[in-house]
């Protein structure tokens, strides 16, 4: 379907585009809907694939279930919609506004959400392996079990974000603001957490093996029995960080501050603490 771009109350495929209307189950593939006025549209299981929605008024819009793979939602405002389960693999999320929308279980597979409000926003279980997040928005975003493997999430702001359980393989967080977020039991192995900000992040039972916290503001954190063997913290500033319990075999620590850290019975066999400022205060030699 090729159209020539939105106009108010114009009619496809005998719907009529306007606010609040009931396009419940519509065909609007490839549809041209840019400025599209659809504040309170009922869009449940429409189908938008590859539609241009771009500026779009979608606020409060039921799109639940809708398929929108590689639309162009650039710009749109989705502030409160509902895109529980919705189908947003590829689509152009670019700078959107998702503030408080609900994405449970949404697929956003490959999704590009640069640049995105995403505060308050609900995405457990939601599946984000391989999306673009670079400085998006996720303050105190409902992250719980989502899927972000190798996902890019350099200089996102998560504060207070959760994160608990969620997957973050690969992942790139460099820069990202992760302060006071909840990362218990989070995998993230092989993650790029350099010049990340954690500064009071909840991470008990986190998996950070081989990831790289280079230089990374970990301070009064909760590591208690995290997983951080062959983890790369150098530089990084753990001063009063719990540490308890926790795996840190063949972890590079040299440089590392970890003034009034707490290392009960954490495991440092074969980590590198050369030139790290200890819990004393003492510098390691």
């Amino acid at each position: 379907m090729r159209l020539m771009g939105y106009r108010q109350g114009m009619e496809v495929n005998g719907y009529k585009i306007e606010p609040g209307a009931n396009l419940k189950g519509a065909n609007l593939r490839k549809a041209d809907l840019t400025f599209a006025k659809l504040r309170g549209a009922k869009l449940r299981d429409a189908d938008l694939m590859d539609a241009k929605l771009r500026d779009a008024d979608l606020m409060d819009a039921d799109l639940m279930g809708a398929k929108l793979m590689d639309a162009d939602l650039m710009g749109a405002d989705l502030r409160d919609a509902n895109l529980m389960r919705a189908n947003l693999t590829g689509a152009n999320l670019v700078r959107a506004n998702l503030s408080r929308a609900m994405l449970k279980a949404a697929d956003l597979d490959g999704a590009d959400l640069s640049g995105a409000s995403l505060r308050l926003a609900k995405l457990l279980d939601a599946d984000l392996e391989g999306a673009t997040l670079r400085d998006a928005k996720l303050r105190d975003a409902n992250l719980w079990d989502a899927d972000l493997d190798g996902a890019d999430l350099s200089g996102a702001n998560l504060v207070g974000a959760n994160l608990q359980v969620a997957k973050l393989r690969d992942a790139n967080l460099m820069g990202a603001d992760l302060v006071r977020a909840d990362l218990t039991g989070a995998k993230l192995t092989g993650a790029k957490l350099r010049d990340a900000d954690l500064r009071e992040a909840e991470m008990m039972a986190a998996v950070l093996c081989r990831a790289n916290l280079e230089s990374a503001n970990v301070c009064r954190s909760n590591l208690s029995g995290a997983n951080l063997a062959g983890a790369n913290l150098k530089d990084a500033n753990l001063r009063g960080a719990y540490l308890g319990g926790a795996n840190l075999t063949g972890a590079n620590l040299a440089g590392a501050n970890l003034t009034g850290a707490k290392l009960w019975r954490a495991n440092l066999a074969g980590a590198n603490l050369a030139g790290a400022i200890m819990p004393d205060g003492t510098i390691h030699h």
